[in-house]
């Protein structure tokens, strides 16, 4: 099993360069230098990244679209202006299909509520996956407990692929929805988003793509994809916390109604009636978080000056290198092995629990996750608590992957493994 690959794997030095980006990486951990291993759950930020949002509090901190006054003018520009990046990055048609969020659990839920809810009923049908996160699987449930509607969920094979076999006998005239994951995050396959949007569309059934973990490590192009959905994350993309996108196509936002109601997604109020703002700020209510959308604006031009694939290409050594050492080891097992996989490697130790073993990677400056990563139907398909995961990021590199092996002898000798 060999990641794919798209262009040559930069050389050392400068990816030593990105690393030099990142002030957090100069942290000692337990007096060991830090190896950053848990980028699945959050990225690390680059100077620029956690400049543009200090600079913002510094220089014009104010609230947007609401100021005649000059602090406010060029706080609504630089805002404005981060989602006209974000539209670029992912190649949607508008700016005004790009609505900021908090992250990607609370995009899912608006499309749960505003577009799902209103057009389902009992015997209507959502699909999902069996590898989706909990943010994926928790508001369908929810929307379907509301409505009478039903939640079926595709299988995935021993590998954890996406069987698509059985999406295709899955769908059916009472499907509503299609919702699953563009890259797994508790095993890293990256699912055929493409054939999957197609055979759904061919029945005319909206597609929505959980992007939360993809963002950082593939292309996305969702006029390519034509996906109806697309949602992500700020904080998994180099980005701040508490800041995430929900793409949507034009039409479906206009004929979506509200998620919330309040101040600058309205037009006017009266006691009688309220007439709504137009897309997408119907769905932006109250102060945004401005800070956090100018710096996600920051982290994406980051990204874009490096280049996808090339951070692809070498996030793909890194990660084939780590899968051949690991499975080296006596004991250990993978758990997630599809064909097209990326940035994850999920494994399991025998006879030791996975938070022993995170507890002892940390105390050799190795910070992994360790645990069920908010997809326990996964845990429960492989027949596991939980699973430690290493997950890669721009700035890793192989020395990592080797201080990570050498404290998993560690862990070995501890427990007589």
């Amino acid at each position: 099993m060999k990641p794919i690959e798209r262009v040559q794997s930069p050389d050392p030095g400068l990816v030593q360069r990105w690393r030099a980006d990142f002030p957090i990486l100069n942290e000692r951990v337990h007096g060991e230098p830090l190896v950053y291993l848990d980028n699945g759950a959050t990225t690390q930020k680059p100077l620029a990244v956690i400049d543009a949002e200090a600079d913002y509090y510094r220089q014009y901190n104010a609230n947007v679209h609401r100021g005649v006054h000059q602090l406010s003018q060029r706080a609504t520009d630089a805002y404005e202006a981060a989602r006209a990046t974000i539209a670029r990055f992912i190649n949607a048609a508008s700016v005004e299909e790009i609505i900021f969020l908090r992250g990607t659990t609370e995009a899912i839920n608006l499309v749960a509520q505003s577009h799902a809810r209103p057009h389902l009923g009992p015997g209507d049908e959502i699909l999902i996956s069996a590898m989706e996160h909990h943010s994926n699987i928790v508001p369908w449930q929810m929307v379907c407990e509301q409505t009478g509607a039903a939640l079926k969920v595709v299988p995935i094979d021993d590998a954890g692929e996406f069987r698509f076999d059985a999406f295709e006998r899955l769908l059916s005239e009472r499907t509503r929805l299609v919702a699953v994951t563009h890259l797994a995050n508790a095993l890293g396959t990256i699912n055929p988003v493409s054939r999957i949007v197609a055979a759904a569309h061919a029945r005319g059934v909206p597609v929505l793509l959980d992007g939360a973990q993809a963002i950082s490590h593939l292309h996305v192009d969702v006029r390519a994809l034509d996906c109806d959905f697309y949602a992500f994350s700020g904080h998994k993309v180099y980005g701040p916390t508490g800041i995430g996108v929900l793409y949507a196509k034009a039409a479906l936002l206009e004929a979506m109604p509200p998620y919330q109601g309040g101040g600058d997604m309205i037009r006017s109020v009266s006691f009688e009636r309220t007439e709504y703002n137009v897309i997408p700020y119907k769905f932006e209510a109250g102060t945004p978080n401005i800070a956090g959308a100018i710096a996600l604006g920051t982290a994406l031009k980051y990204v874009s000056r490096i280049g996808i694939d090339v951070i692809a290409a070498h996030e793909a050594h890194v990660l084939d290198y780590a899968i051949q050492a690991v499975t080296d080891l006596a004991g250990v097992r993978l758990i997630g092995t599809a064909r097209e996989k990326a940035s994850i490697l999920s494994f399991v130790v025998d006879g030791v629990h996975a938070h022993d073993i995170g507890t002892i990677l940390d105390h050799h400056g190795v910070a992994v996750r360790a645990g069920h990563h908010c997809a326990m139907p996964v845990m429960q398909r492989y027949g596991v608590p939980a699973t430690v995961r290493a997950s890669f990021a721009l700035y890793n590199t192989r020395d990592d992957v080797d201080s990570l092996i050498a404290a998993l002898h560690d862990v070995r000798e501890v427990f007589g493994r």
